[in-house]
């Protein structure tokens, strides 16, 4: 049997925000990591995890990577590289207008480089064909975030993807694997449609400015241990223990619920 050769995938999509609209849109609140496989590692640096960061010239224009990019607001072009004699497709390249990433999926069957080959917002990514499915591992990624609360993401982490097209709506479904701050395989899907984008911004111009005047050189803003004053404010919110607004694993699944009932809280 001949294998499918898969989906063309080429065209300019949008994302639609039906899935965790609060998160991808204003933002998630502040120690809010209910239902995220957190490692105690990563909700430590979260706590520790000071907004005004941002403000910090080496952080404003610093890239979401590639695990995370996709949940924001973003143009997203994809076309296909072909060799020019064969036209066997070399790679599927994908141009993000968020940050002006250029991403390369490699489709010819080339190894992943080795482990101090250098990391990148993208990554290092190849993809082949499960049917109409494209499937793509991507590896050396750099240190970014999970959630754009101060979850964090490691080096090490690995990204599995799944490019799902059915006619003129994508579903892409993304995990996660950290060694270092995730428990479990974190799994997020996002849909796009498939749209005509005259006058959509493609690009994203970024330039260091001094937000804070007066800012000692080096200064780093943070929360020392114990110290984070929004602790309690998500949890009061919405009437949940504090345990239950930190995180973990337990907390992805249906049973907590039930003992959190069976413990009163």
């Amino acid at each position: 049997m001949t294998p499918s050769p898969g989906l063309d995938l080429s065209g300019n999509w949008a994302p639609l925000f039906h899935e965790d609209g609060l998160e991808r849109g204003q933002g998630p609140e502040l120690v809010n990591y209910l239902g995220l496989p957190i490692s105690d590692g990563a909700r430590a640096w979260a706590l520790a995890w000071d907004s005004s960061r941002l403000t910090v010239p080496q952080h404003e224009c610093q890239v979401h990577v590639v695990s995370y990019i996709y949940r924001g607001p973003l143009n997203l072009h994809i076309w296909e590289d072909r060799d020019p004699k064969s036209q066997k497709v070399i790679a599927i390249k994908q141009y993000i207008s968020t940050y002006e990433q250029n991403r390369t999926i490699w489709m010819d069957g080339r190894p992943h480089p080795p482990d101090i080959a250098p990391h990148t917002w993208m990554g290092f990514s190849t993809g082949h064909w499960d049917g109409d499915v494209l499937t793509v591992k991507t590896t050396h990624i750099k240190e970014g975030w999970i959630r754009r609360n101060g979850l964090p993401q490691s080096d090490e982490a690995t990204l599995t993807e799944h490019f799902i097209r059915h006619g003129n709506y994508m579903t892409h479904v993304s995990i996660v694997k950290d060694p270092v701050y995730l428990t479990e395989p974190l799994v997020k899907t996002q849909d796009f449609v498939n749209v005509i984008q005259n006058g959509s911004n493609w690009l994203y111009p970024c330039e260091e400015v001094e937000e804070i005047a007066g800012r000692p050189r080096g200064e780093v803003p943070n929360y020392l241990p114990g110290k984070n004053p929004f602790v309690h404010e998500f949890a009061d919110k919405y009437g949940i223990p504090v345990e239950a607004a930190l995180g973990g694993a337990e907390t992805m699944y249906p049973e907590y619920e039930k003992k959190l009932k069976k413990e009163g809280k």
